[in-house]
């Protein structure tokens, strides 16, 4: 899948497309610069499945008013940031097949409106996807170990303001870095802000599970019962396992590949790694397939009302 100006630079920096390239194309043993071809029926799919599985998330808790809580509203929002993940890749494939086989005639101009539209799209659903993966990991720690304080810290009108900035940032962030995307300032701004997800999650999440797992220690010292306490802590490990663990499959190669971009654009290793862009794309939409299944299909009183939704029972 080809892809728009300013994430095309995202694809291969421009200092590093010319001779580069084919010193390292020509140096390849076994052909592996060549990238991965990965046919637009694939992110068409993948994009296809994610916007609805996102789509009843957020039908089912508009629908419930037991689900209108910040932690729900929260989850919402990262079903919308994830149907802009792929809607955004959808409107940018469709709209590159179009350009390419004459279907769509547009001036120039045009053409370059659009294409800073769709990747000012494309990078406000990333951010705030990952914005939201943090709020959530934040939200879950405060009704862990705040409990009885939680409605008094985590009011719906925090919860408000927080979406909204959110939303406003991300916004103007990806506006930002679609303006001045030949900047490592920005690119490094970037990945300093998935460092500092990706850190924060860790952080809270394991903490989260040793409180836990103290939790289930204590009980079984007092009521001496090691097979639930096993079961309980593998259980942990395995969900902890699971979050950290597709954060960072999904999101880690795109941003390492960011990372390379600034630290050695002309290095032949690199720009090998540079030829394996799309696949970074697929991974993050299938983070956006996955978010589902981990945040929201997981609660009993969702996947009660989002059966009503597919029947219909309104």
């Amino acid at each position: 899948m080809s892809t728009l100006a300013p994430l095309r630079l995202l694809r291969e920096p421009s200092n590093a497309s010319e001779g580069n390239q084919s010193n390292a194309t020509v140096g390849a043993s076994g052909g592996w610069c060549q990238g991965l071809d990965i046919p637009n029926e694939l992110f068409l799919a993948l994009g296809l499945v994610s916007l609805v599985e996102n789509l009843l998330v957020v039908a089912a808790i508009l629908k419930n008013r037991n689900l209108h809580s910040p932690t729900y509203y929260f989850i919402c929002c990262l079903a919308v940031s994830d149907m802009l993940v792929s809607i955004s890749n959808l409107a940018e494939m469709l709209f590159m097949l179009l350009l390419e086989h004459g279907v769509l005639v547009m001036r120039p101009s045009i053409v370059r409106h659009m294409d800073s539209v769709i990747d000012t799209l494309i990078c406000s659903s990333v951010v705030s996807s990952l914005s939201f993966l943090g709020v959530i990991a934040v939200d879950r720690y405060i009704t862990i170990f705040y409990a009885l304080r939680y409605h008094s810290i985590m009011t719906l009108q925090r919860a408000v303001v927080t979406m909204a900035s959110i939303w406003l940032a991300s916004t103007v962030s990806s506006t930002v870095l679609i303006t001045y995307y030949r900047s490592n300032t920005i690119l490094l701004c970037l990945i300093g802000f998935f460092l500092f997800m990706l850190v924060l999650m860790l952080v809270l999440y394991i903490h989260m599970f040793a409180l836990a797992r103290h939790h289930l220690h204590s009980i079984s010292s007092q009521q001496k019962p090691p097979a639930a306490h096993r079961g309980g802590s593998l259980k942990g490990a395995v969900t902890l396992t699971i979050l950290l663990g597709v954060f960072f499959i999904c999101w880690g190669p795109f941003f390492f590949h960011l990372i390379l971009i600034v630290t050695c654009p002309t290095n032949p290793f690199c720009t090998c790694f540079f030829s394996y862009f799309n696949l970074f794309l697929i991974l993050i939409i299938c983070n956006s397939v996955i978010d589902p299944l981990i945040y929201a299909f997981r609660s009993q009183e969702l996947r009660r009302t989002l059966r009503e939704v597919v029947t219909c029972s309104w």
